[in-house]
């Protein structure tokens, strides 16, 4: 909607927000931001305003459609994750990239900490649940991916897509 999303880098203000906020890994956008992007908290997933109009951030349906399609969380992670170590950590366990995803690891933010750059991809999801956030993430050293629950104050990636 045009609103403007402010970057938030104190850690003690990320942690008691109740807004949209996004930041850059380590507050470090020269390093950080051309190759990973920002990470966005879940107040600015929530809005449906974060994408551009005719797409939205994905919800944990669509994260099963997708997951499901890959083969089951088992499969998925190698098949959504860019080849070789420029970004990632060795050893890039069954890294394929096979679907397109080309999921780097940009980390996240959570409690209290920049962690899991090199380690982890995670990406939010747009459910609104008062207690946690959805979080989808793929690492290094594993094949397989994940779904879960992260807290309120969590920082991820976010991957829009396009309305059906």
């Amino acid at each position: 909607d045009n609103n403007t999303i402010p970057i938030v880098a104190d850690q003690s203000t990320w942690d008691v927000l109740t807004t949209p906020a996004y930041c850059w890994y380590n507050n470090d956008r020269n390093t950080y931001g051309e190759i990973y992007g920002a990470l966005y908290n879940r107040y600015s997933t929530v809005t449906e305003k974060l994408c551009p109009v005719g797409w939205r951030v994905p919800n944990n349906a669509d994260w099963t459609v997708l997951i499901n399609y890959l083969g089951g969380l088992d499969l998925a992670g190698g098949k959504m994750k860019t080849t070789g170590l420029t970004h990632w950590l060795s050893p890039n366990t069954g890294a394929t990239n096979e679907s397109g995803f080309s999921a780097i690891p940009g980390g996240a933010r959570e409690d209290g900490a920049f962690q899991w750059v090199g380690e982890h991809a995670t990406f939010m999801s747009s459910e609104n649940i008062p207690t946690w956030t959805g979080v989808f993430s793929v690492h290094y050293n594993q094949l397989r991916a994940d779904y879960g629950a992260g807290d309120l104050t969590v920082g991820a990636s976010v991957r829009c897509i396009k309305n059906e």
